[in-house]
C-alpha cells in the first residue's frame, strides 16, 4: 500500500542497497537529517541473507563474496566492526579447476600465485605487481566518475592495460591455466570477453585478492547491511521499510532526493519534473545480462577432484579461456550456452555458523540473456559435476532463481540485471546519461546514487558516496 510522509528532512534516499546506505551515511556524517525509504520489508538490496529452505541454513540471496566491499575507500573508513561486521577470509580467494591439469589457484600471496603458474610466473608478476603495490591509490581513482585522477601516471598505466578486451590481453600468457584463471576474473564483467575494458575487471579482481582478499561476511551478507544501518541510525538517521515510492508527492519535503534506483524507475517516479527529452534518454539506458542462480543444501562439502578447490571461497567453473569466452559470447547473443561459466561460493566451509550439523550450503549462478525464463539447473550442475564427480549425489535440497525471480526480489534487477545496467565502455562512465556529471539530473535537488552511475555494480557503496558528495556541494554548500 502506498503511503505519504509529511515530516521534513534535509535529504531523502529512496532505496537501501549498498549505495543508498552509503549515500545516507555520507550525508548524515555532515550532521544532516536524513531518511531512507525502502520498498521491501528489510533494508539491504543485494546484501540480504535468509533461511530459504531450512531453519539454521543461511543463504546469501544475491551478493556473497566481497572483494570490493573490504576494499571500498568509503566503507573501510567506517566503524562497521563496532556494529557487528566481521570479515572471514577463505584459505584461497578463488580456484579455477581444469579438466586435464591441476587447478589454477588465486592465492592471497601474489608471488605464490605467480609461482604456481610456472611458465607464466614472470608475466603474472609483471602485470599484477604494479596494481597490488598501488592498490589504495588506484581504487580511489577507478572507483569513481571520469575526472582528473589523483594519481594520473599510475592510473594511466593501469588504463593502458585495462581498456583492452580480455580476448586480446590473454595472449600475454603462455599456459592454458593462466589464461583460464584470467578468463574467470574478466567474466565477472557479464560481457563478452572481446569487449573493451573487460581486462580491467580481471585485473581489479587480481589486485583485490593480493591486497585485502575476497572475504565473506560472518553470518552472511546481511551482516554488512546490519552494520551500515546500525551506524546510520547511530547518527540519527531514519529508515522506513515497506514504503514503495511511486510518485514524488509521497515524499516529505527535503532539499535533496537521492535515488538508489535504475533510470527507468526514476523516470516513472519523477514523472512530470523531467523534460520529455531527458526522460527519453533515461528510457534508452541499456540493460545488462541476467543471471540464473541455485542455492543448495548439501549433505557434505562439494567433492572436487582436486582438494585445493575445497580451500577456496569462490570457484570458477568453465574450463579454458576459449570455453568461457564462447559461453559469454553466446549469452550476449541471446543464447543459452550448454557449458555456461558458473561462479560458485562455498561460504559455509569457512563460516561454520551458516549451517547446522554436517550440512553445507553452496551458492552458484551463471549468466543468461536479460529476461531469460530458461531453467539452467541442468547446465549448471553439469559444470559442477564435471569438476566434482558425484556432486548430484550429495544434494539434499535446492532452490532456483531466474531473471523474473530476481526482479521480484529487487525491482532494480530488471530482467535479472544485477549490475544496474550494461557496464560496457559506452556506458561505463556515462551511466545513466552523461559522463560530465553522472549523478545529477536536470532538476535541482534530484540525484542518482545507484549502480546505474559510476563506478557501477558491486558492493562498494562508491556510487552513493560520490552522489552524496555532489549533493552536499550543490544543495548544502560543502566544498
Amino acid at each position: 500500500m502506498n503511503k505519504t510522509s509529511s515530516t521534513s528532512y534535509d535529504a531523502i534516499v529512496v532505496g537501501s542497497g549498498p549505495n543508498g546506505l552509503a549515500a545516507a551515511i555520507r550525508l548524515a556524517q555532515k550532521g544532516l537529517h536524513v531518511k531512507i525509504f525502502e520498498a521491501s520489508d528489510t533494508p539491504g538490496g543485494g546484501m540480504r541473507t535468509k533461511e530459504l529452505m531450512r531453519t539454521g541454513y543461511l543463504h546469501d540471496i544475491c551478493s556473497a563474496v566481497h572483494p570490493m566491499g573490504i576494499s571500498s575507500p568509503f566503507f573501510k573508513n567506517l566503524p562497521l566492526e563496532k556494529f557487528g561486521l566481521k570479515w572471514i577470509h577463505p584459505v584461497h580467494p578463488a580456484a579455477h579447476p581444469m579438466d586435464n591439469d591441476p587447478p589454477a589457484i588465486l592465492y592471497n600471496d601474489l608471488h605464490e600465485t605467480a609461482f604456481h603458474l610456472k611458465q607464466d610466473e614472470k608475466t603474472y608478476r609483471d602485470i599484477v605487481e604494479p596494481i597490488a603495490e598501488n592498490w589504495n591509490a588506484l581504487t580511489n581513482d577507478f572507483l569513481g566518475p571520469l575526472r582528473i585522477p589523483a594519481n594520473p601516471v599510475k592510473l594511466a598505466k593501469f588504463g593502458l592495460k585495462g581498456l583492452q578486451p580480455a580476448s586480446l590481453f590473454q595472449k600475454r600468457f603462455k599456459t592454458e591455466r593462466a589464461k583460464a584463471l584470467f578468463a574467470g576474473m574478466a567474466a565477472h564483467s557479464l560481457l563478452p570477453l572481446n569487449s573493451m575494458a573487460t581486462t580491467a575487471i580481471g585485473l581489479v579482481f587480481f589486485g583485490a585478492a593480493h591486497t585485502n582478499g575476497w572475504p565473506v561476511a560472518a553470518g552472511g551478507s546481511q551482516s554488512i547491511t546490519d552494520a551500515l544501518t546500525g551506524y546510520f541510525k547511530s547518527m540519527g538517521g531514519e529508515i522506513e521499510t515497506g514504503f514503495r515510492v511511486e510518485n514524488l508527492s509521497q515524499l516529505p519535503k527535503s532539499k535533496a532526493i537521492l535515488f538508489d534506483l535504475t533510470p527507468r524507475q526514476v523516470a516513472r517516479i519523477a514523472g512530470n519534473t523531467f523534460s520529455p527529452g531527458y526522460k527519453k534518454k533515461l528510457r534508452k539506458y541499456r540493460l545488462g545480462s541476467g543471471v540464473f542462480k541455485i542455492d543448495y543444501i548439501l549433505k557434505e562439502p562439494v567433492p572436487w577432484k582436486d582438494e585445493e578447490c575445497k580451500r577456496a571461497g569462490t570457484v570458477h567453473l568453465g574450463g579454458t579461456f576459449g570455453e568461457i569466452a564462447e559461453s559469454e559470447k553466446s549469452m550476449s547473443e541471446g543464447k543459452h550456452p550448454e557449458k555456461p561459466f558458473v561462479l560458485a561460493a562455498q561460504q559455509s566451509l569457512f563460516d561454520t555458523k551458516r549451517t547446522t550439523g554436517k550440512g553445507q550450503i553452496l551458492w552458484a549462478y551463471c549468466h543468461v540473456p536479460n529476461g531469460s525464463a530458461k531453467d539452467m539447473t541442468h547446465e549448471i550442475e553439469n559444470q559442477i559435476e564435471r569438476f566434482a564427480p558425484g556432486f548430484r549425489d550429495i544434494i539434499d535440497e535446492k532452490r532456483t532463481m531466474n531473471c523474473a525471480d530476481f526482479e521480484t526480489y529487487n525491482a532494480n534487477y530488471i530482467g535479472g540485471d544485477i549490475n544496474g545496467g550494461r557496464q560496457d565502455i559506452r556506458q561505463l562512465f556515462s551511466r545513466p546519461v552523461n559522463f560530465i556529471n553522472p549523478y545529477a539530473t536536470p532538476v535541482k535537488g534530484i540525484y542518482f546514487c545507484s549502480s546505474s552511475t559510476p563506478p557501477g555494480g558491486g558492493v562498494h557503496g562508491m556510487c552513493g558516496y560520490h552522489a552524496a558528495n555532489l549533493a552536499l556541494k550543490k544543495e548544502f554548500g560543502y566544498k
